[in-house]
This record gives structure tokens, C-alpha cells and sequence, in this order.
């Protein structure tokens, strides 16, 4: 075992709240990248992130998912509301690619474009862009504190790195380690680092990631803290093996005795 410790971060959901930039960053693709013919984009839609968005969030797990979730919240014809919300989250994966085969879309290429429109974002308005992330100053000082301490600190996303790193760098957090969706699974990530580190822990909004990590041989010694404050599913709370901890943000200090 490796003499060099890191402590291991999700990004959405764990160090920020983005509800807001994943809301408009993914109607910016629809109206400027999609070319579908099912949906009208007015401009109010960009001021408020409807309720129905928000609850189906704790289902996504890769970026491209959630422009698919926007495009149909704002068909023309049978949109997406609350109230056939549970009928599209109780065969979430299967609604997915059906919608995808549907328009003859791909992931990679709603992923390409969900890119492209952060970056537009970017490029016209940085600060805007940034300032729709709301950090969660607990995890923001757990991670400087380590790193007095002299542990590392890795950030695993299923974003794309470079646009973890713009805003990490805002909030002067640097990360020894940052892997975006780029560098694989969480899992296989997380397998090639227990070569080299003695990972302390691995704070997750996705219960799903944390359930894997702790059922494969390469990574289950990984204490795992799935993160309240994140986006959960109303079951996550209830159903919680007792491998993986329910960590709450008042309580990080507790792990700062690593």
C-alpha cells in the first residue's frame, strides 16, 4: 500500500450545486445545437428551473442525459410535467434510449454539444457562466484542510475536466487529481488509483457509483460516504447498506480525524 493518502470527491452535487447551469446549459444546446423540429424555446424558459427538472435529476448520471431530459420538458407536443414525471422516471434508462433512438441521436453527440454550449457560455461570459455553481463552503474548506494535513485531494466527474477545472480554480480549490467523463468509469478510476494511494474515502451523491465501488474486489476496502446534501433519490436515505455511510455536511469534521 502506498504511503501517498487522497480523499476522493464527486464534483454536481458534492462541492457545487449547478441546478441552474445544467438547466441552461443544456436549453442553450436544445435552441442553438440541436436542430430538433419538436420544440419551441421561449426566453422566459431561462430564468427558472421548472420543478419537473429537478426531481428527475437525481436519476442522471452523464451530462448528455439531461438535454435529453430538457428537450422533452419543452415539446410542443407532450411535454414532460409533473405530472407523467414518475411515469418517465420509473423506466428512466429505457426512456433514454428510446428517445434516443427516436431522433436518431447518440450520446456522444449530445454530450459533444452539451460541451460546445458551455463553452459558448464561456467564451461570451465566464463570470455569468461560473456564478451559476453554488459551492458548498463545508466541502470547500474539507478539501483545504486536507490539504494542510498533507493528504491529497481527487475530483472524479462525470463532467468534462476542463470545465471542472475553470470552476474549481474559481473557488481556489486545486486538486491534485481531476478526472472528467473523459478519463473512463468511476470505478475503473478509482481501481487504478488504489495502485498508487491509499484512498481515505470517496464522497458521492450517487448511490449506484458507491454500491459498485464497495461490490468490486479492486476497490471495496474504499470507505464510501454518500453525500445528504446532494441529489438523492427519496429512497437512497432508506435503503443504505451498511457499507456505505450517509454523511451529512455538518458532519465532516468527524472525517477530518482520518
Amino acid at each position: 500500500m502506498s504511503s501517498q493518502k487522497i480523499f476522493l470527491f464527486d464534483f454536481d452535487g458534492v462541492i457545487v450545486d449547478g441546478m441552474q447551469e445544467y438547466w441552461r446549459s443544456s436549453l442553450l444546446a436544445c435552441e442553438k445545437y440541436l436542430n430538433s423540429p419538436y420544440i419551441s424555446i421561449d426566453q422566459k424558459l431561462f430564468k427558472r428551473v421548472p420543478n419537473s427538472f429537478k426531481e428527475i435529476r437525481p436519476w442522471v448520471k452523464y451530462g448528455w442525459e439531461m438535454i435529453l431530459i430538457v428537450h422533452e420538458i419543452i415539446k410542443i407536443e407532450n411535454p414532460l410535467k409533473n405530472e407523467n414525471k414518475d411515469d418517465f422516471i420509473n423506466n428512466y434508462y429505457q426512456n433514454c434510449q428510446r428517445i434516443l433512438n427516436e431522433n436518431s441521436w447518440t450520446a456522444e453527440d449530445l454530450q459533444k454539444i452539451l460541451d460546445k454550449s458551455r463553452k459558448y457560455q464561456i467564451d461570451k461570459d465566464f463570470k455569468s457562466w461560473v456564478n451559476l455553481y453554488n459551492p458548498f463552503f463545508e466541502i470547500v474548506n474539507f478539501m483545504k484542510e486536507l490539504r494542510k494535513r498533507g493528504i491529497k485531494t481527487g475530483v472524479i466527474t462525470t463532467k468534462g475536466k476542463i470545465f471542472a477545472e475553470k470552476i474549481l480554480k474559481q473557488l481556489n480549490i486545486f486538486p491534485e487529481l481531476i478526472f472528467g467523463y473523459e478519463s473512463g468509469t468511476k470505478i475503473k478510476i478509482a481501481e487504478k488509483l488504489t495502485q498508487n494511494y491509499e484512498i481515505l474515502g470517496f464522497i458521492e451523491d450517487r448511490k449506484k457509483t458507491l454500491i459498485d465501488i464497495k461490490q468490486n474486489s479492486e476497490t471495496s476496502h474504499i470507505p464510501c460516504f454518500l453525500a445528504d446534501w446532494g441529489y438523492l433519490k427519496e429512497s437512497d436515505r432508506c435503503t443504505l447498506s451498511n457499507e456505505i455511510k450517509l454523511l451529512k455536511l455538518g458532519n465532516l469534521e468527524e472525517l477530518v480525524a482520518i
